[in-house]
């Protein structure tokens, strides 16, 4: 358990992913011949001291992660003081390292950078892929390397382009360096339009370019991928001093993020992890004296909670130009968002967005996200209070011509987002780790390269909603026959795949809850990829808009042998289920259902929850296939 411990926390600190999902090329891209930008992720850019000549940011994960182990010693002691409750030590060998790494980075209480740093390289001749890894071989001042090389595989590195902005500046700043680059790369191309592949940060920025210069049309495609259109949920959580780690959903992200095939999180939740938060409490004020009075960073705080987060840490008349340039994103800019997608759609350009669902954010805020953008700051959806769901029959906030638009789950109502048929949702997906799911990274090579995937119903290939294939979830479920995520009466059979890239795994039973289904299987080992069907006795009931879960329980030759995933469907097979207008808890497992709340409390406090929820589905298997055995 040492062990684990260690690696998370330097997980944590470093944020190192490694490796990337190898799938087939594609056949059917039909490139429209634009020339593709690369809008990246927060903190991407290379910036330098114009005064001294240095360096002032760029990343260097090997260094970081050297300064992380030599600092093994120092952690130690540090970690040894908190069996008194002492973070402060812990948090100061921490808090030094990320103010001496960030010594250049902090800004004025106007907004504007206390040093005069600048972008390396900021033309479209400078900045395509191919003349950057001429320059630069050894893979510096390269934004999101791995999406390039695999849109390279399509298009070459000379039709990619690297943006690059001062990310520490408010959105209306990076939108106005965007709209710089984008006359540079028309210019140098000599073509009348560009495609936007864009992530995180980036789907704020080209939002907030969208709103102010959309109009120019100087776009074909714009993918908008993971995107923090209005806002991330840490920033506010970081601005008020209120972190309290998830560290199950660290331990998952930090799975998904490096195809970790052994289950970690389920452990996790019998160790009490409390201690994380003493850190980040003391650790808040040292990262607040870098990022402080960064514009972005106050761009990223939810326009219902930028008031709040103001009062508390904004001065009135030393942060006025600050508030100033916050105040009109918040009020003046980011509210006409959703008008220039549309005017901008109805004018022929194609707008794409791309969102994880089905986790809580890392730092605590209890929305459904994708770990650190919320689903509704990435897509406009309304979505419950986290660990609940909407009720069955639940009757969408907008018509949408009658076409439904509420995932499987029933946490995402996606007929209230900006663009109800232009988004894509991908049930725990986590964030920026798209590169590790071969159906969101094919349909980022097809949304920005081919014209004609125009939105949802476009490809069957790419359906609305789906879940993540990750190779940390071990295994995938589907019913042939059906959508992704839906049962109907042509549901022949339930697909079962094995994500794992290295382990084999052996599913010994599928359970059905909420619906009266039997699966009869015996134990099936799987290879890495493949895939069986298993067969069902039961009827789908005549209903629709009703949510039930399928689990697979599995074993695996790993550190943690015994494991599950439980995937939600919505039954769409007649008549809609009465609505009730209410909601109804998420985190119910059949076990606890049987033994009611008291229990699932102590359980849940002993870190027993999983383990014992995973036994009760395999005995619920043993005794209803046993049932239907006789029955027949």
């Amino acid at each position: 358990m040492k062990k684990i411990l260690s690696v998370i926390m330097s997980a944590v600190i470093v944020f190192s992913v490694c490796g990337i999902l190898a799938s087939a090329k594609r056949d059917d891209i039909e490139y429209n011949g634009y020339p593709v930008i690369l809008v990246p992720g927060y903190s991407s850019s290379f910036l330098y001291d114009t005064e001294t000549g240095e360096q002032a940011w760029g990343l260097d994960f090997s260094k970081i992660g050297g300064m992380v182990l030599e600092s093994t010693v120092k952690l130690g002691v540090a970690l040894g003081a908190m069996t008194v409750g002492n973070a402060d030590k812990i948090a100061q060998y921490i808090g030094d390292g990320i103010i001496e790494m960030c010594a250049e980075l902090p800004c004025n209480p106007d907004g504007s950078s206390v040093r005069p740093l600048e972008r390396y390289y900021t033309s479209a001749e400078d900045m395509r892929y191919s003349a950057i890894m001429e320059r630069h071989p050894e893979g510096g001042y390269m934004s999101e390397p791995k999406i390039a090389e695999r849109f390279a595989d399509y298009i070459g590195y000379d039709n990619i382009y690297n943006f690059t902005d001062d990310f520490r500046m408010g959105n209306e700043f990076c939108a106005e360096q965007l709209n710089d680059f984008i006359k540079s790369v028309k210019e140098f191309t000599g073509q009348d339009k560009v495609n936007i592949i864009a992530i995180s940060h980036g789907g704020q920025t080209v939002s907030t370019y969208l709103a102010m210069y959309g109009d120019k049309m100087d776009v074909a495609n714009a993918t908008l991928t993971v995107p923090a259109i209005s806002g991330a949920g840490f920033a506010f959580d970081a601005l008020m001093g209120d972190v309290h780690l998830d560290e199950d959903c660290i331990a998952r992200f930090i799975e998904y993020g490096n195809d970790v095939e052994e289950d970690y999180d389920w452990l996790l939740k019998a160790r009490q992890l409390g201690f994380l938060d003493q850190i980040c409490d003391k650790l808040i004020p040292y990262v607040l004296q870098v990022i402080g009075n960064w514009g972005s960073m106050w761009d990223f705080v939810p326009t219902g909670e930028y008031e709040a987060a103001k009062k508390l840490r904004l001065d009135p008349v030393e942060n006025a130009k600050l508030i100033e340039v916050s105040d009109r994103y918040h009020y003046e800019i980011q509210p006409k968002i959703r008008k220039a997608f549309e005017e901008c759609q109805a004018k022929g350009m194609n707008i794409n967005i791309l969102a994880g669902s089905g986790n809580s954010i890392v730092t605590g805020l209890a929305e459904y996200s994708d770990g650190i953008i919320t689903t509704k700051s990435s897509t406009g959806a309304l979505c419950p209070t986290l660990g609940e769901r909407f009720t069955d029959g639940y009757i969408q906030k907008n018509d949408c011509g009658g076409r439904y638009k509420v995932n499987p789950s029933m946490t995402v109502d996606l007929s209230a987002a900006y663009l109800p048929d232009d988004t894509w949702l991908v049930e725990d997906m986590f964030h920026g780790m798209m590169i590790y799911d071969p159906y969101v990274f094919d349909f980022m090579i097809k949304s920005t390269l081919d014209d004609r995937l125009q939105n949802v119903y476009s490809d069957p290939d790419f359906p609305q909603f789906r879940d993540s294939e990750n190779a940390a979830l071990s295994v995938y479920t589907e019913f042939s026959g059906c959508l992704p995520g839906f049962i109907d009466s042509n549901a022949g059979s339930l697909t079962i795949k094995n994500c794992c890239k290295e382990s084999k795994i052996t599913v010994t039973s599928v359970t059905a809850d909420g619906i009266d289904l039997v699966f009869k299987i015996k134990p099936k080992v799987l290879k890495p990829g493949e895939s069986f069907e298993a067969e069902f006795t039961g009827d789908i009931p005549e209903e629709s808009r009703k949510c039930v879960g399928i689990t697979v329980t599995f074993l695996m030759d790993t550190v943690t042998p015994a494991c599950y995933r439980t995937q939600k469907y919505t039954v769409m097979n007649g008549d809609d289920v009465t609505f009730d207008g209410g909601y109804v808890s998420t985190q119910e497992t059949p076990l606890n259902k049987a033994v009611g709340p008291f229990i699932t409390k102590i359980l849940k406090a002993l870190g027993l929850n999983e383990f014992l929820s995973m036994i009760y589905s395999w005995f619920t298997y043993i005794f209803r296939a046993a049932g239907s055995l006789f029955a027949g």
